[in-house]
Formats: C-alpha cells, sequence, structure tokens
C-alpha cells in the first residue's frame, strides 16, 4: 500500500488523462505520436508536458481546425514543434506572420539595408602562410575568421580566438550630429545625411581597418576646416588609436592622420572644431582643424566628463572638477599646455563619477557663470552653482541629496529636473526643478518627483562608461527620454520618459533581427520657415541594417492619452518574463542557472546572433585550431595553449 500525503494528491489529480484513437494521433508522419505508439498493442503515454497547450493540440489532430481563442500562439507553437506537428506549425507560423508588420508601426520612420557591397570583402577569410611563423598575441586582437596555409592547399587550419570574434556586419555604433549620422562596423564606418526632397543618402564609407573599431565621433559643422567650411570630420578609434577624416561636400573624404593617446580611449567628441579623446587613466588629447595639431596633456585619472560651449570639464577621481577652455587651445601651442584650471573640489573628496553643466540663454550671454551637477563614488548628489551675479568668487554648493547608496553613473540636469542614475541596477531619482530669469532657483530643496529603475542585463566594463547608455537622450530645455535594452540579444526597446519613468512606447525591429545599439538625434527635415526639429530613435541592428522611430509622434501622442492611460513604466511582470526567456542568463550578470527556452520563443534565425565583442590579450591564451581536409571533407580538431 502506497500512502499519499494531501500535497501528493493534488499534484497527482493535477495531471489530466487524454484518451483518443491511433488514427488521431498517427494521421501525421513522422511526428512524437507516429514514432512511438505501436499500432499493435493497447498502451497508456505518460507525457510530462503543459495538459493545458496539449489540449487544442488534440482537438486539431481529431478535427483539423484550430481555434485560438484565450490561446498563446508562442506556447502553443512550441508545443506543437515537440510534437513534430508540422501542420500546426505551419498554420502558427501563418498567423504570427499576419500579425507581424514587416513594415512597422506608425511610429517606424525609414530603413537603411546593411551595406552588402562591402561585405564580400570582410567575410572573404585571410590566407596566412606556416602555422609556426604566426604571431598569436598579433592574430588575438584581430576580429575575423584566419585561415593558415600550411604548404598543401588541400590542408587549411581555421584559428578562432573565443571572446575576441565580433561579428563584421553587425551595427556597433549610431552617432549623429545635425542632419548627418555615422555607423559604425567592426572594421570601417559609413556616414548618411538627410535632405527634404531625398531623404537618406549614404555620402561617405571608410577604407577597412585592420583593428576593430570601438568609438566614433562626428563634426557636421566645421568652421575653418581645411578644406574650408563645408567639411565634415569623423574619427574612429580603437584601444590608444584614433584616425581622423574630412568629408567634403560632395562626399568624398581623405584622411587627416591617424594619432595615439597613449592608453585606451574612453570617451572620443568633437568641441568646436578640436577632436577631444580622454582616458580613464589620466589622459587628454585634442586635435584642432586650424592649427592642425595633435597635443596630448596628462591629467589626473579621469572619471567623469562634460562639455559647455568651448568648455571641456573633467570629473576626476580625487574630487576635483577641472575644465579647459578650447577657445584658447590655439594660444597656448607654444607652452605646451592645454591649462588645465581647478573648478571646484568636493566637501567629501569623493571621487566625481557623473557630470552634467546646463547652458541656459541668460548665461551663455552673460559669461562668467556655472550651473553644475555631480554625482559621487558615495551616491551623493551635489549642484553647485556660480551665476553673473557673484562674479568673483568660485562656484557655490547649492544642494545636497543623498538618496543612493551606489556610485552615481549618470546624471543630468535640464530646464525643468534633475535626474541621477547609480550602479544599484540603474536606480534612477528625479527631481523638479524651478527657475527665475532662466537661472536655477528652487528652495529649499527641489521636489521629489519619481524612483524607478531601468533595469537592463548589458554588461559594461569596469570603468562603466563603455556599455550600451541608456540616456537621458534629448535636448536638455525639452523632455528627456530613456531608452531600455532589457537583455542583450533582443529585437525591443522600451522607450521612457526621464523624469516619471512613464513609458511612452516600445519599438521592434520590423525584419525581426537582433538590436545591437541606438541613439536619440533631432533632424532639421525641412527647411521651411517655422517648421521645427523632429526626434528620432536610430537602431543599429546585427544584420547590419539601420532603423529610424519617429519619437517626435511618440512624445505627442503619450502627453495627449497622459490622463487616460495607465502609468507604465519598463516591462511589466509578464513582459520581463517573456524577454527572459529569449536570454541566456548563465552568460550575464545573474547568477540564475541556463534552462533551455523554447526553439519558437527564441527563434534562432532572427535572433540568434553574435553578440561578442573585442577584448584585451589576456595573460594566458587559448587558441582553438581546426584542421579542415579539403579533398576528403573531413574535419579533426586540436586545442593548443599558449602562454
Amino acid at each position: 500500500m502506497i500512502c499519499l500525503s494531501r500535497c501528493d494528491l493534488r499534484y497527482i489529480l493535477s495531471f489530466l488523462r487524454f484518451s483518443t484513437s491511433r488514427q488521431t494521433l498517427m494521421w501525421i508522419p513522422d511526428s512524437f505520436f507516429s514514432r512511438w505508439v505501436n499500432p499493435h498493442i493497447s498502451i497508456s503515454i505518460f507525457i510530462d508536458r503543459d495538459p493545458t497547450a496539449f489540449a487544442p493540440i488534440l482537438n486539431f489532430l481529431r478535427t483539423k481546425e484550430l481555434d485560438l481563442r484565450g490561446v498563446n500562439i508562442n506556447i502553443l507553437r512550441h508545443e506543437a514543434e515537440f510534437y513534430g506537428i508540422t501542420p500546426l506549425v505551419r498554420r502558427l507560423l501563418l498567423c504570427e506572420e499576419i500579425e507581424r508588420l514587416c513594415c512597422g508601426s506608425v511610429l517606424f520612420h525609414g530603413y537603411l539595408p546593411p551595406p552588402g557591397t562591402l561585405f564580400p570583402q570582410l567575410l572573404l577569410p585571410r590566407i596566412l602562410h606556416p602555422l609556426a611563423q604566426v604571431n598569436y598575441r598579433t592574430l588575438y586582437s584581430l576580429s575575423i575568421p584566419l585561415f593558415v596555409y600550411k604548404g598543401n592547399i588541400s590542408a587549411l587550419y581555421y584559428i578562432m580566438f573565443p571572446g575576441a570574434v565580433v561579428d563584421p556586419r553587425k551595427v556597433l555604433i549610431v552617432a549623429g550630429h545635425h542632419n548627418w549620422i555615422v555607423v559604425a562596423y567592426a572594421h570601417f564606418v559609413i556616414c548618411y545625411r538627410i535632405k527634404e526632397s531625398s531623404g537618406w543618402q549614404q555620402v561617405f564609407s571608410s577604407p577597412y581597418l585592420d583593428w576593430s573599431i570601438e568609438r566614433i565621433a562626428l563634426n557636421a559643422k566645421v568652421v575653418g576646416g581645411p578644406h574650408g567650411d563645408k567639411d565634415k570630420m569623423v574619427a574612429a578609434a580603437s584601444d590608444s588609436n584614433i584616425i581622423l577624416w574630412s568629408i567634403q561636400d560632395g562626399g568624398s573624404g581623405n584622411e587627416i592622420g591617424v594619432f595615439s593617446l597613449g592608453v585606451p580611449v574612453d570617451h572620443l567628441f568633437f568641441i568646436g572644431n578640436q577632436l577631444v579623446a580622454t582616458s580613464h587613466m589620466g589622459k587628454v588629447g585634442v586635435w584642432n582643424a586650424v592649427t592642425q595639431h595633435w597635443q596630448v596633456q596628462d591629467v589626473v585619472p579621469i572619471t567623469s566628463c562634460d562639455t559647455a560651449g568651448s568648455f571641456l570639464l573633467l570629473g576626476c577621481n580625487n574630487g576635483s572638477i577641472y575644465y579647459i577652455d578650447m577657445q584658447k587651445f590655439p594660444l597656448r601651442m607654444k607652452d605646451n599646455d592645454l591649462l588645465v584650471t581647478e573648478l571646484y573640489h568636493d566637501p567629501s573628496d569623493d571621487a566625481i563619477t557623473a557630470l552634467s553643466v546646463y547652458f541656459t540663454p541668460k548665461t551663455s550671454v552673460s559669461g562668467n557663470w556655472i550651473e553644475m551637477a555631480y554625482g559621487t563614488s558615495s551616491g551623493a548628489v551635489r549642484v553647485i552653482v556660480q551665476h553673473p551675479e557673484t562674479v568673483g568668487s568660485g562656484p557655490q554648493l547649492f544642494q545636497t541629496f543623498t538618496v543612493h547608496r551606489s556610485p552615481v553613473t549618470k546624471i543630468m540636469l535640464s530646464e525643468k529636473h534633475l535626474v541621477s542614475v547609480c550602479a544599484d541596477n540603474n536606480h534612477v531619482r528625479t527631481w523638479t526643478v524651478t527657475r527665475f530669469r532662466g537661472m536655477i532657483s528652487t528652495q529649499p530643496g527641489s521636489t521629489p518627483l519619481a524612483s524607478f529603475k531601468i533595469l537592463s542585463l548589458e554588461e559594461t566594463e569596469s570603468h562603466g562608461w563603455c556599455g550600451l547608455p541608456s540616456g537621458p537622450f534629448g535636448e536638455r530645455d525639452d523632455q528627456q527620454v530613456f531608452i531600455q535594452k532589457v537583455i542583450p540579444i533582443t529585437n525591443k526597446l522600451f522607450v521612457r520618459l526621464s523624469s516619471t519613468g512613464k513609458r511612452i512606447c516600445e519599438v521592434a525591429a520590423v525584419d525581426g533581427t537582433t538590436i545591437s545599439c541606438f541613439t536619440v538625434r533631432e533632424c532639421e527635415g525641412s527647411s521651411r520657415m517655422g517648421s521645427r526639429p523632429r526626434r528620432y530613435l536610430f537602431t543599429g541592428h546585427g544584420n547590419g541594417s539601420i532603423q529610424m522611430w519617429d519619437l517626435t509622434t511618440a512624445m505627442d501622442t503619450a502627453n495627449k492619452g497622459e490622463e487616460k492611460k495607465d502609468e507604465v513604466g519598463g516591462p511589466t511582470e509578464e513582459e520581463l518574463l517573456q524577454l527572459l526567456d529569449q536570454c541566456d542568463l548563465s552568460t550575464s550578470r545573474c547568477a540564475t542557472p541556463n534552462i533551455s527556452p523554447a526553439p519558437s520563443v527564441l527563434q534562432p534565425s532572427r535572433l540568434r546572433e553574435s553578440c561578442s565583442r573585442s577584448v584585451s590579450t589576456p595573460p594566458s591564451l587559448t587558441l582553438y585550431v581546426v584542421h579542415v581536409c579539403l579533398s576528403t571533407v573531413s574535419f579533426s580538431c586540436c586545442l593548443y595553449l599558449f602562454l
């Protein structure tokens, strides 16, 4: 006799028993049932699957009809794939295709296809000479497949360096300036511009680069450049090296030069005609378009930076904020000094981990101004001010907030809001600020507005600058947005207001491909009087395409329905579980063990794209060499370890 507890009994009763005929189960060849059901033996089959999902499958086998009322199509398709019910899988695929908008929703604005003409030269393997003559540490820095030729054309050695391969088709970075955008792939960059009549057009593509691109910068309005005021400039950086091109009005480009910072480049951007590169290791490099000179300056290790007009502001690990006036840069060339000046020192000596300067119309004309918010390694958020009325004295501490317990990673001071983000799973705190005659005047303290998180499983580098940024994006005198990418391999983004965390919209790739990067830009689509710039979200994808989304329309729609719609922020619990079903948590920062998800949910043909990126060479180097015998089409594998 078997004794069962009440819990055991409830567990057994939760299973359902289905009775049907052999003809019903076996009319589809090569299905799960045709392989296991013996036509000559009467048996009962126990299947450890969800019985609620099996009921519509059994009804389909009986009637060849499909009732989708109250059924999750993804789950049902997954179960149909498990049972091998091919006709049902095809019907469900058709249902999904009908629901999917290949031309996008009302927010979809445009599509730039992958630059296919450039890919053949990237995808061809490199043929190298005998294996013994290969410098393996040099090869490790390369990021495309390699074949080593060993004297016989029938024997090639395919070399793969784990963790170092970057898919040459994947868009790594998208950046913009005015009506131009620059797109970075692993080994080349492409520039596009928009015109009112002709739309987006490709105007420049760089030569193939041997090293993998990590940073890019674009200047679409160069004044006094080497070829006149109509020049554009684009720069790309990898590790410590920077290459700079000038682009003429017709689209032709010239290489200006290759420069070295001496240490890894963390930030690359333009201030006026100056190309600026900074490193957390305490170096600033500047190239000037007028003097055509590259200069590197040693400073205190940098933990944050921001720009304001012609000023570069640096937050450092010693608790000080320094500034460099780029307008004086040509005048300091003889002294070989960038004139780095200390502006303010934190009263607690904490490292300045985030920095934001608000440039108001009033103070930009008056001069002698400063309105700055900064965050520290201890989690403090401080606001310092120096208005024209207080000329002669340094910036004064205006407000301090201690609501974060982790280092502040991002801060934004805008016309109406103060937004800070800390390292605790991107925890966001926001405040409403008031201004009098254009200057901040909140007393006795800013009004707390919202507290929420921008959850993301994307990994970042140790100093926290090089992961995919979530924002805030947008002009500081307007509403800004966060762009939330929850899991590394996904085709969906959530757009949220930076002030409240409210969801404005969500966008999904029209071709189902993985979103690898994104940015938000305002573009002037029309030169007509009274027309205003429109805000667009640009997404780069694993297949090399660029897709565009109209955020101006999304924000207008969200503002009109603000009182009617529920306050929805990031993904709901149901949406989060669906996203996590697509994510291999074993490769993320989460310690949750990996459980094989449904293949129909993963959509491997669309979402399983490379998300690896270039990494620095470790002390020990593992090299996988696969011998390919072309004559017999057989494969053998051996493993070598080089120290």
